[in-house]
């Protein structure tokens, strides 16, 4: 192919470099390291003249193979420092060559809709956004450093060697998406780290197989979704830590994690449903210690975990458990466990107490699981009518619901000790004196307190006054006791 016509004395550079994959640096870019997100990126792009000014459509055709290869060498374009007039645009084509720009402004949003290209680099470059659905990267691309004032648009792609947006910084348009990548596949990780993106960032139905990193990334989309990954998998690690702070929610509702999903950071968002939407997911290893309570609500139901390891001091305030299983749970308050299960804002729900009773089982806490189940009943009887609520009440004043037998003893201790100190100053007269035994106030109270008496002393002596009142009251109290332990022995033995 011919020379590209009337090329300019920048335009001229970049050709002539091309065949040897030589950098074009119009000039000096200024970096600076450990910046906040974008800030490498030029400001004052849109003012640079013809000396550093370059068109798209030059970049076009040398990505396509306008210009003849040199041998020997590995062609590409590779730019710093330029000013991109017009749309670089190439829309179901096949780039052979990389394509690195660094420093660059460009002018135009970047379309590269269903192309198959090598790696791209457009770091620390200003644009106003990139369309690359259904693009095919044999390499990775990389936006790292970059301050991009529209969305990125790359769902259904494929990238071999990753993703990268470390540093990149999104600003989208009112509603609309930071970062729209639903359906795409990262053979290698994908990178956020120190990112900020103001805009919902969109992962539904994505595969990652080599890790997805957002340590110190910062997501804004108030009152809306700030992360979206239903059904997402990845493969190796999710973190969330180092910094990390989301204000919208972050739904991961359905996702599979085979390997740690570390969430840290701050998770701000009480004006959405959830704050943390991450039900149904399955994850090997769940670490979920933000740096402060998640303010809003978190829900983990019906999600399966291998481990979980939380924080007592960063539990959320209101969270759903309800389907919640999982293997081993580590962390500091094993006995404040009970208190984790019960801050469902939907009120009470058996599962989180049976899972967590099972969990203290298997762990050896055979008395914490005991508790859970105690506790479970007296969440239940909140939920019950006036006469379940009552008789609730009795059972576990008299035996804790039969997990705690020995109150049952207590009682009748000291109703025993009751009976048998007035029966001592005021004894009944016999009914028969002739056949009577000697009256023993401690026999007497004791048979009276059973159903079935056993000393033979309330049958032959009748009290007088108000302590007949006493004694129909120690037999009362004696039916209730012998009632509650029954009910609770039999609940405590009966499958749930």
């Amino acid at each position: 192919m011919g020379r590209f016509p009337r090329l300019t004395k920048a335009e001229r550079k970049l050709w002539n470099a091309f065949p040897t994959g030589r950098l074009v640096e119009l000039a000096p870019v200024e970096m600076g390291a450990g910046r906040t997100a974008g800030a490498n990126a030029p400001t004052d792009g849109h003012t640079w003249g013809p000396d550093r000014t370059i068109r798209a459509e030059v970049i076009t055709r040398l990505l396509l193979g306008a210009h003849d290869e040199g041998g020997g060498a590995a062609p590409a374009v590779r730019l710093r420092g330029a000013r991109i007039t017009g749309r670089l645009s190439i829309v179901g084509g096949t780039i052979p060559y990389e394509l690195v720009l660094s420093g660059c402004h460009l002018d135009q949003p970047i379309q590269l809709t269903g192309s198959a290209t090598r790696t791209l680099r457009l770091t620390d470059c200003h644009f106003p956004g990139l369309s690359g659905g259904g693009m095919r990267v044999a390499g990775h691309l990389s936006l790292s450093g970059s301050h991009v004032t529209g969305t990125v648009r790359v769902s259904r792609a494929q990238f071999e060697s990753g993703l990268w947006l470390g540093g990149t910084k999104v600003v989208s348009g009112d509603g609309e998406w930071a970062l729209h990548a639903n359906s795409i596949v990262v053979d290698a990780g994908m990178y956020m780290r120190n990112a900020d993106l103001t805009g919902g960032v969109g992962l539904v139905g994505s595969r990652l197989n080599g890790g997805f990193f957002l340590d110190g990334a910062t997501l804004r989309n108030p009152g809306k979704e700030a992360l979206t990954a239903d059904n997402m998998v990845v493969e190796d690690s999710m973190r969330c830590s180092g910094g990390f702070q989301a204000s919208g929610c972050v739904r991961l509702r359905g996702a599979r994690i085979n390997g740690t999903l570390a969430l840290g950071g701050a998770f701000n968002s009480p004006d959405t449903r959830y704050a943390l939407h991450a039900s149904h997911m399955e994850v090997r290893e769940l670490s979920l210690t933000p740096s402060e309570p998640i303010d809003g609500v978190v829900t983990l139901a019906h999600t399966r975990v291998g481990t979980l390891h939380d924080n007592p001091d960063t539990w959320p305030a209101k969270l759903r458990l309800n389907g919640l299983t999982y293997d081993r749970l580590r962390g500091s308050g094993v006995a404040r466990r009970i208190e984790w299960v019960t801050r469902d804002p939907e009120g009470f729900r058996p599962q989180p107490y049976e899972q967590l009773a099972a969990w203290y089982i298997s762990d050896g806490n055979e008395a914490l699981a005991r508790r859970a189940q105690l506790a479970k009943l007296r969440a239940r009887r909140q939920t019950q009518g006036l006469g379940g609520r009552i008789w609730g009440r009795l059972l576990d004043a008299a035996v804790g619901y039969g997990y705690r037998p020995w109150l049952a003893g207590m009682w009748f201790t000291l109703l025993l000790a009751v009976g048998t100190v007035v029966f001592a100053i005021n004894p009944p007269r016999a009914l028969k004196p002739d056949e009577s035994p000697d009256f023993n106030s401690f026999a007497y109270s004791f048979d009276l307190l059973l159903p079935i008496p056993a000393f033979g002393q309330r049958e032959m002596f009748d009290p007088g006054g108000w302590t007949q009142w006493l004694a129909y009251g120690l037999i009362v109290c004696g039916w209730i006791l012998a009632t509650a332990l029954i009910a609770g022995a039999t609940r405590v033995l009966r499958p749930q």
